[in-house]
């Protein structure tokens, strides 16, 4: 019975962010004003991009610092789409007026397709970062040297795009409240709360797929990799395969969120490709829990949920708490909050800071039948004196 209760409090243990999740889902949007579940839908967004942070980095122990490229590649691909969508044909979006381009660009074209469109937002990240990832890890850079070139490309790419003023607006990005997707407005509220049930649907589908991944055989191979790589590369397997292969599949997920996110926030702009932003989502995953999955997606909501409120009141404070978050999970938590919790949450904390833990001892022992029963049979047995 005493078995049965703490496989019942782990389980409760495991399993409570997932119901935490699901109520919040079904009772917010009922709760919520439009502003702030418009809000809620970003930081889902943002939690399918750290995701594929914690499938790289928590699973396969590589340190991207350039996820922004993928995650504005997925956004820009939505955002050309619906410039174009309820268009006259010869007519152009507005800002090409601004700069005197009188036909629409060649690799504008495409995105007239909803289907090339859909294809384009995870596809087309997936195969900059599987080209990226193979140039690398063919090579073996890995570590520190992995992630400063992962944050070089990202200068690349963001100042390229910053630069291309004729092509995509440039610095000024491309707005998408004011376009029609389904014939009605992207930023009006009816479709921002389909666009958040929507979310709720692809972190699920997101969750599933890296939960599965990070299973089995491919699974096994990812940690080892962590872990030990030559190691497993002298056992006859090619890591370089493996990690490619995890590396598309995180800037895929990062290409979704970016387009769920660009729809929900109403512009895209070479901003989603600046340093400090691919940094924070790093930060979200290790605050939430690094190699958990449920702790990148809780930590991308959670962070971003106090960023918003913290910034309201007090504008200037947020770095300093964001600072000290970071700390805080290197010093004291370095498994997270989900982790935290997985190992005992206040009792671990309490015990920190000298507060004396509960012994682990057999719980209700004298009233294990088993113990009552080997009891009552020794007590029945002969002493040594009586013989």
């Amino acid at each position: 019975m005493s078995e049965m209760v703490l496989f019942n409090a782990k389980q409760l243990r495991r399993w409570l962010p997932w119901l935490l999740i699901v109520v919040a889902a079904l009772v917010l949007p009922v709760l919520l004003p439009p502003f702030r579940l418009n809000l809620l839908g970003r930081f889902l967004a943002l939690g399918i991009a750290a995701l594929g942070i914690d499938l790289i980095w928590g699973y396969t122990g590589m340190l991207s610092l350039g996820q922004g490229i993928f995650f504005a590649l997925g956004g820009y691909a939505l955002a050309m789409h619906l410039q174009l969508n309820g268009l006259q044909p010869g007519e152009l979006p507005e800002f090409f007026s601004l700069y005197g381009v009188k036909t629409l660009p060649a690799f504008w074209q495409p995105f007239t397709s909803p289907l090339f469109t859909l294809m384009a937002i995870w596809v087309l990240p997936a195969l900059v970062a599987g080209a990226l990832g193979y140039l690398v890890f063919r090579n073996r850079i890995k570590g520190v040297y992995f992630s400063i070139l992962t944050q070089a490309a990202l200068l690349v790419f963001f100042n390229f795009f910053n630069g291309q003023q004729k092509l995509i607006n440039g610095t000024n990005g491309l707005k998408t409240s004011t376009a029609r997707l389904f014939g009605e407005l992207v930023g009006s509220d009816a479709m921002q709360r389909h666009l958040f049930w929507f979310t709720v649907l692809l972190a699920i589908a997101a969750y599933l797929l890296c939960r599965w991944l990070t299973h089995g055989r491919f699974g096994d191979a990812l940690i080892a990799i962590r872990d030990d790589e030559p190691r497993l590369r002298f056992t006859g397997y090619n890591p370089t395969a493996y990690k490619t292969v995890v590396f598309a599949v995180a800037g895929a997920l990062a290409g979704i969120s970016g387009a769920l996110y660009t729809v929900q926030s109403g512009i895209v702009s070479p901003q989603y490709m600046a340093v400090p932003f691919s940094i924070e989502m790093v930060i979200w995953v290790a605050v939430g829990g690094r190699g958990t999955l449920i702790g990148a997606l809780l930590g991308a909501v959670l962070i971003n949920y106090a960023k918003s409120l913290v910034s309201e009141a007090l504008p200037e404070t947020w770095l300093f708490i964001q600072g000290g978050l970071f700390l805080l999970v290197v010093l004291a938590l370095p498994d997270g909050l989900v982790g935290w919790w997985r190992q005992g949450g206040l009792a671990r904390l309490l015990a920190m800071v000298g507060w004396p833990p509960r012994t682990a001892t057999y719980p209700a022992l004298d009233l294990n039948p088993e113990v009552s029963a080997e009891q009552q049979h020794f007590a029945s047995r002969p002493s040594a004196d009586d013989r």
